[in-house]
């Protein structure tokens, strides 16, 4: 995969599907800030809330670069395409999309505690102007253990197998998925800040065993649990990366 710059959105993007990107990264003199909701909105609310988020910050539409979803349980795949001509629809009308490719990363799992009835919005990313020689910034895009630019059932990694050996599989496909999403975007590992790791599953041998040995240093930072579902029905493990310097709160 090759980086595309946003004409208007002071970053680039490795193509990925139609509903996201595979990652983004902030081009010289800007960086990514994530910003996340003190709340989750109704994903329509929740565009309303980023639009006039970005007017306040005096940045156009356009700087909108990742999102980050939450759904009351995992779709079909024709469900999840469902969703996601009427998610990207919205992102073409703003004029996000660069010659017809939606350059937004994105993650959208599902928590296993509930909680809402419907897509929401959980957090995002968008783009600022920073001092020259900043650190660039990125956001890897949610993933799970399906190849790139397939949504099929039939080549889910591991499909069905639970058992210890199975999970293990499935991380160490997801990893590999990561590495190379995190290098396409010119990063590696010692520039990651957050990892995030998405499944219902104890993840105590995969964490050792497969996730840490192969962080560097970021394993300094350690690991985020969510216990979540990946968004499509029988993939069991998702993970996403970022390396960010500035993390916001934004009450809603």
């Amino acid at each position: 995969m090759s980086l595309v710059t946003h004409p208007q959105g002071q970053y680039a993007f490795l193509p990925g599907i139609a509903p996201y990107s595979g990652g983004v990264v902030s081009l010289p003199d800007s960086e990514i800030v994530h910003v996340t909701l003190s709340r989750p909105l109704s994903w329509r609310q929740g565009f309303e809330a980023v639009s006039r988020f970005l007017a306040s910050q005096q940045r156009p539409r356009q700087a909108l670069c990742a999102m980050e979803l939450r759904s009351p349980r995992p779709f079909t795949f024709a469900g999840f395409a469902e969703f996601n001509g009427l998610y990207a629809a919205v992102l073409r009308d703003w004029g996000v999309f660069v010659d017809g490719v939606n350059p937004v990363a994105r993650t959208n799992v599902a928590p296993a505690a509930g909680l809402i009835s419907e897509p929401c919005l959980f957090a995002f990313s968008y783009t600022r102007p920073a001092p020259a020689g900043s650190p660039r910034s990125f956001v890897v895009a949610g993933g799970g253990e399906l190849p790139e630019g397939i949504l099929a059932a039939e080549a889910i990694v591991a499909r069905g197998d639970l058992s210890s050996r199975g999970l293990k599989a499935k991380a160490d496909f997801v990893m590999g998925l990561m590495e190379n999403r995190l290098h396409g975007l010119g990063g590696d590992w010692n520039a990651v800040t957050a990892t995030d790791v998405y499944t219902v599953h104890g993840i105590d041998s995969v964490l050792t065993e497969v996730l840490l040995p192969r962080m560097g240093s970021a394993a300094l930072r350690g690991v985020v649990w969510y216990p979540t579902r990946p968004p499509i029905e029988e993939i069991e493990f998702e993970m996403d990366l970022r390396g960010i310097r500035t993390e916001l709160l934004l009450t809603v």
